[in-house]
């Protein structure tokens, strides 16, 4: 796979996979089990640039293109996805639209903060009532005077309990229907910001996902992305990045769960011989490994037609699709290699089995980007 890749993207993989191997790998467990967020290893990541990936230099960032945005995360991921995943949001949909979307004063005001890791970015769209349909979000940005008075009532906001600077989608005309939705930012410690209690979810624990309420919390006219009515094509815009960013992700914990299976595969012993001499294992392990590099290759090429500024969507939503249940598949053997043993926390596979799970579901369900990817072909 490397050989494919330019030199600069190969020294970027090696010196993050040596960073995330020495720095994160000895706490990715606990933290998952204690649902922790380590921000001693975020502050060093910080520093290395790797929360303004594709920022220019100019506003504090790394000025890397996306395939290295995407190695990044797929490293990161592989020891824990759940950093992978605040890696991939803040950059893909809160970062990434400010920097496309924003004024020269919105830039200049929120990007070398987030670009350099003093505040984290959060995309919140989820409601109670709408998830996939994104037309469907209750909340609200009433115009009063020179501001906006926010209701919202966000949930599953990954980055939500760290977040500073949150994209939130509102109503900024009821009446307007899906054309009636714009992009207002709001900041933590606002009056009216309220963070809800951390999820205990089933994967991704160390990532503090939570619900954010705004209770007519005030937010400057000036704080909308690009101009009214422009919720949903941001929104879409962001998603695409978004869903590359996480099909990353999804390649990263398969391709641990496929070493760990290796390894196992290699020490453990039945019927008086290691079990990768048993045909079984062997046809598991051809399966995962075929399937990760498959994966691994709509992702970077999703990210090298992004790079060309060529159209992307339709390759970003392939990408996450297959990469997603690319990483179900590939985590469910690797506990099934292991056995029992992999259904102990003893073992990394069952923290990537849980991890792996939601990436079918965030950032677009499989289901939505059949429908995306159908579309874009029959319109082909």
């Amino acid at each position: 796979m490397d050989m494919l890749l330019e030199e600069k993207h190969r020294a970027v993989r090696q010196s993050v996979r040596r960073f995330c191997d020495r720095e994160l790998r000895p706490i990715a467990s606990r933290i998952d089990q204690e649902a922790r967020f380590p921000w001693e290893v975020v502050e060093k990541m910080a520093r290395l640039g790797y929360f303004g990936i594709q920022v220019p230099k100019t506003l504090g960032g790394a000025d890397l293109d996306a395939v290295s945005y995407a190695i990044i995360v797929e490293e990161i991921s592989r020891v824990s996805g759940a950093i992978g995943l605040c890696v991939s949001v803040h950059n893909s949909v809160a970062v990434y639209p400010i920097m496309t979307f924003g004024t020269r004063e919105q830039i200049e005001r929120w990007i070398p903060p987030l670009a350099g890791g003093q505040k984290i970015g959060a995309f919140c769209l989820t409601e109670p009532n709408a998830g996939s349909d994104a037309g469907g979000i209750e909340a609200t940005a009433l115009a009063d005077g020179d501001d906006y008075r926010v209701n919202a009532n966000k949930v599953f906001v990954t980055n939500g309990g760290i977040a500073d600077v949150c994209l939130i989608f509102c109503r900024t005309d009821p009446a307007a229907g899906r054309r009636g939705i714009s992009v207002v930012v709001a900041e933590r410690g606002a009056t009216g910001f309220v963070v809800g209690d951390l999820e205990d979810l089933c994967g991704m624990r160390a990532n503090p996902v939570c619900s954010i309420r705004l209770n007519d919390c005030r937010v400057p006219k000036a704080n909308r992305l690009a101009g009214e009515g422009m919720g949903l094509k941001i929104g879409l815009a962001a998603l695409d990045t978004g869903r590359m960013g996480i099909g990353a992700q999804a390649v990263g914990i398969a391709q641990a769960a496929l070493e760990e299976a290796v390894r196992y595969a290699r020490q453990r012993h039945q019927f008086g011989v290691p079990i990768n001499r048993h045909q079984a294992i062997q046809t598991m392990i051809a399966d995962m490994a075929t399937q990760v590099d498959a994966a691994r290759l709509m992702v970077y090429r999703a990210a090298a037609l992004k790079d060309r500024r060529l159209p992307f969507s339709k390759a970003a939503a392939m990408a996450k699709l297959f990469a997603s249940e690319t990483a179900t598949r590939v985590t469910d053997l690797a506990v099934q290699i292991h056995g029992g043993y992999g259904y102990s926390k003893s073992y990394p596979v069952e923290r990537y089995y849980r991890d792996a799970r939601v990436t079918r579901i965030y950032e677009g369900t499989s289901e939505i980007h059949r429908m995306v990817i159908a579309k874009s072909v029959m319109e082909e």
